[in-house]
């Protein structure tokens, strides 16, 4: 009651001016700026492993940014990619992947072995595919494996991959055959009108950054946190 005597002895115009000061720190408090992640929530780490099409993807920040906002936790995509490699290639990579200890890691390694300059036979690619889904499961249990089918090829680099579809094909066939996630870009990039196309993906094979993000990374933040967030 002590506090309440004090409050009563004071005099009306120091109330008043008490009220007020209680009111608009009030005001301020529920004013402030909000982080919008859960908190406590670690980020969650994404590795995308690949060739060109990651390593000069550029879709990657904008994933970052548009599935941080639908999960509301930081998000952090690390790249392990090389430009014209192949799977014989990312077998040797596989210690880099397991270091950055991923939540989900989304592979395409497909596109330069169904080069015929790189003599990679469709045996050879769905064998290497295999082996690196079994070493990525065994030492990264906890991490969602999605393999993923990319964009069109046209031009040059299309005619000197005449079997890309067989190969990927194989590494969908590989994946599912371990109860693993696959994604298939390709018919969001058919929808485009060919012209289109054509500009979003000039050289036949690497598509432009903005290009990439709006084609990819929808796909990808629906099919990650399992319900479209209406970017």
């Amino acid at each position: 009651m002590t506090g309440l005597r004090l409050w009563r002895a004071m005099p009306i115009e120091r109330r008043l001016a008490y009220g007020l000061v209680l009111f608009l720190v009030s005001l301020v408090t529920l004013s402030a700026p909000k982080s919008g992640y859960a908190e406590n929530l670690p980020p969650l780490k994404i590795v995308a492993f690949g060739t060109s099409l990651t390593a000069r993807g550029g879709w990657q920040p904008a994933l970052e940014k548009d599935l941080a906002a639908c999960l509301q936790r930081p998000v952090n995509v690390v790249s392990v990619a090389k430009s014209g490699e192949t799977t014989i290639w990312a077998l040797t990579q596989i210690d880099r992947v397991v270091d950055e200890q991923p939540d989900v890691i989304l592979i395409e390694l497909y596109a330069n072995d169904a080069t015929l300059q790189r003599f990679v036979s469709l045996s050879r690619s769905r064998q290497d595919i295999g082996e690196i889904l079994d070493q990525l499961r065994q030492r990264v249990p906890r991490a969602r494996i999605i393999v993923m089918a990319m964009n069109p090829f046209s031009g040059l680099r299309g005619l000197i991959r005449p079997f890309v579809e067989s190969y990927i094909s194989a590494h969908e066939a590989e994946a599912r055959k371990r109860g693993l996630e696959f994604v298939d870009h390709r018919p969001n990039w058919e929808r485009l009108a060919p012209g289109d196309l054509w500009a979003a993906i000039p050289d036949g094979a690497h598509p432009r950054p903005d290009i990439a993000s709006k084609i990819i990374v929808p796909e990808l933040v629906k099919h990650i946190a399992g319900r479209n967030c209406g970017g």
